[in-house]
């Protein structure tokens, strides 16, 4: 009941479940298993490969975490997302000082995936505590040190720990280029919080200034270049277990940070959708009870984009509610001392004559010409999102799948999950594969990791088992250079020196193509794939756009002339009749006829004032977003992806240079 998906909300209605839902009764976010789980479920559809974080959740049990456990996962956790990557956890587990050997022991025991939950990182750090003591390293021996309340500390040296060596440096200038600065002094006035803040910001014509002229674009010259950008992170979790709610940090260029939570977004989308109910507005991500970590990070995503959105419209970005949402250090403290004025936009704002005369005759036909485009873009660039972080996900998990051998190199036969039991003979999977079970009638882990590791499809898309994760082959080959530091001979042996020192050339090429890979995936997730969503979401603020045209430019202006008519009539039928107090009559019907005329003439400026918004938000928000910003992405994707692959191929040439001379005898 809860969970389920948010009606939708119209303008002006009362909320049912937050405020801040699409005025479309279709919610395309919800046909991915990936992007924008905004399901009825209670959490979000099952990745394809189940990991066993959901069985090692018993072993640290309610102990207490030892600081230092949160101050490495915070190193290589710079997004706060919860999770980090096989190759991060590998590179902290190197500072330890301890074997390669040990090392990959833990790495394969924590984690099966291409990503660590924090919960692993955390079993991992207390087996390394393990391992450094002498101890037996072993998933039993954490539990059992965590049911006494007592995690080990490992040494750690984390300032040792060097970043990544094989960062991308593209040889092309970057397109962003802040020359301008759109957060002019007016927005950020510091008036106390008064009236300017309360209302929205007027202006002389309804486009803010821009030029009008049917051949400029209505932007400034370059304008993508000088796009503000804000940032949106999780702080993480307050309040009580019935009132518990996620804490954002925004960060702006101009400012320090702000924290914000869910309900003060929904409060800025619900003022701004009623000052400007004729813009592109974007719909903010739902809300959901007891969320899992997943749809926050969705959710988050989608507050950024909502944000980045409206802080680069032209004329909403000048709104002092926004200017105050970005900046005020306690915003809940500030609406309970400021009144904030939900005046439509039409009121305080005039077309002049010129403005007037550039909208053409025809908007009409336009409009419903984009609005028999709107459905089918949608349905395609949500599809497009879908794909492109389906490929991103596979690029990332190129080489999730350890070989059986590999994975029961360091398992335990005696630990046992029961929610990987025989009896599973099939699982989730993008093509839902039939995975059978091992034939063994006790599963261990080992089994049960090597049974979602195999594929019997013939086709499958996905990588092959046959490759392994980067982080951890470069772990194995670590391990054979320390297995073989001496020969068997004894004394030096320029055949097994010679060897030893090309294996650690591949290792230390496999470590920088993970760094790169790593990178790579980050950056598609961050930014390439995120600007494919708002390309989608601006079509659905255009649908929504639209939706609201149709409900809130109605008006009673023919009932309105049809009254002034009837009084008219009325008031000459007095000043003929000249009855007694027909003059008090008379000035009674002359103030409605009045007031009924000041009303109509408000309405029909209101009408003029909706075709030339609408012609304003299609002609310079819509067709210049949708074309302009869809260049600057697929000319950034090939330019990072060219970077990326003249980094790939130059860690190849330095790796043939290094073995060139690798001895056969």
């Amino acid at each position: 009941m809860f969970n389920a998906p948010r009606p939708a909300q119209r303008y002006a209605s009362a909320p049912v479940n937050g405020l801040g839902g699409s005025f479309v009764d279709e919610n395309p976010l919800a046909a991915s298993i990936y992007d924008d789980p905004w399901s009825a479920a209670p959490s979000p559809s099952p990745q394809p490969i189940p990991s066993v974080t959901s069985s090692l959740s018993s072993v640290l049990a309610e102990a207490t975490v030892p600081d230092s456990y949160y101050r490495a996962f915070a190193v290589v956790d710079t997004t706060n997302s919860g999770e980090t990557s096989v190759n991060a956890l590998s590179r902290v587990l190197s500072t330890s000082g301890l074997p390669a050997t040990t090392v990959e022991k833990i790495v394969n025991l924590v984690s099966s995936r291409s990503r660590v939950s924090k919960l692993e990182f955390f079993v991992a750090l207390a087996l390394l505590a393990l391992a450094q003591s002498g101890k037996d390293t072993s998933v039993e021996q954490v539990a059992a040190r965590a049911a006494e309340n007592s995690l080990p500390e490992p040494f750690l040296h984390l300032d040792t720990l060097q970043p990544s060596t094989s960062a991308l440096s593209s040889p092309y200038p970057t397109y962003r280029q802040a020359t301008l600065d759109p957060w002019s002094v007016s927005r950020f006035g510091s008036n106390g919080g008064g009236s300017d803040f309360a209302a929205p910001r007027s202006a002389t014509t309804i486009n803010g200034g821009a030029a009008s002229s049917l051949a400029g674009s209505g932007l400034p010259r370059e304008w993508w270049k000088t796009q503000e950008t804000v940032d949106v992170t999780i702080q993480g979790q307050q309040g009580f277990i019935l009132n518990r709610y996620t804490v954002y940090e925004i960060n702006t260029e101009h400012g320090a940070p702000v924290h914000r939570r869910y309900s003060e977004f929904a409060f800025l989308w619900d003022c701004l959708v009623r000052r400007y109910p004729f813009r592109l507005l974007p719909a903010l991500p739902p809300k959901r009870v007891q969320p899992d970590a997943a749809f926050i990070e969705q959710r988050r995503k989608g507050l950024a984009r909502f944000l980045n959105t409206v802080i680069n419209h032209p004329v909403i970005k000048e709104d002092g509610l926004l200017a105050t949402f970005l900046s005020e250090p306690s915003f809940e403290n500030w609406r309970k001392h400021t009144a904030v004025s939900l005046e439509e936009e039409s009121v305080s704002k005039h077309v002049d004559r010129i403005e007037e005369i550039t909208v053409p005759s025809d908007l009409e036909d336009k409009l419903a010409f984009v609005r028999g485009k709107v459905g089918p873009l949608i349905e395609q660039w949500q599809r497009i999102c879908v794909l492109a972080e389906r490929i991103i996900k596979r690029r990332e998990s190129a080489a999730v799948r350890i070989p059986p051998s590999l994975r029961r190199t360091y398992l335990p036969a005696h630990f046992t999950f029961p929610f990987l039991s025989p009896h599973h003979s099939s699982l989730d999977d993008h093509n839902h594969d039939h995975i059978p079970g091992p034939a063994s009638s006790t599963t261990s882990l080992a089994g049960s990791l090597s049974m979602l590791s195999s594929r019997t499809a013939p086709s499958d898309d996905l990588e092959s088992d046959d490759q392994a994760d980067l982080a951890r082959l470069t772990n194995a080959l670590r391990a054979v250079v320390e297995v073989n530091e001496r020969c068997w001979r004894g004394d030096e042996c320029e055949l097994c020196d010679g060897v030893r020192q090309g294996i650690a050339h591949v290792a230390s090429h496999t470590q920088r193509q993970s760094d790169l890979l790593e990178q790579r995936t980050n950056a598609l997730l961050y930014s390439t794939l995120e600007a494919l969503k708002s390309q989608r979401d601006l079509y659905i603020a255009m649908r929504d756009l639209f939706i609201r045209r149709d409900r809130l430019s109605v008006d009673n202006v023919d009932r309105l002339k049809k009254r002034v008519d009837s009084n008219s009539m009325k008031l000459e039928g007095i000043k003929a009749a000249l009855k007694d107090g027909w003059q008090d009559d008379a000035d009674r019907i002359i103030g409605l006829i009045e007031k009924d005329q000041a009303t109509i003439a408000t309405l029909l400026n209101r009408r003029v004032f909706i075709r030339a918004s609408m012609w304003h938000e299609l002609r310079v928000v819509l067709h210049n977003k949708e074309n302009a910003l869809l260049s600057q992405l697929v000319q950034n994707l090939a330019h990072d992806e060219q970077a990326f692959v003249s980094s790939v191929l130059a860690d190849w040439v330095s790796l043939g240079n290094a073995v060139e001379e690798m001895p056969y005898e």
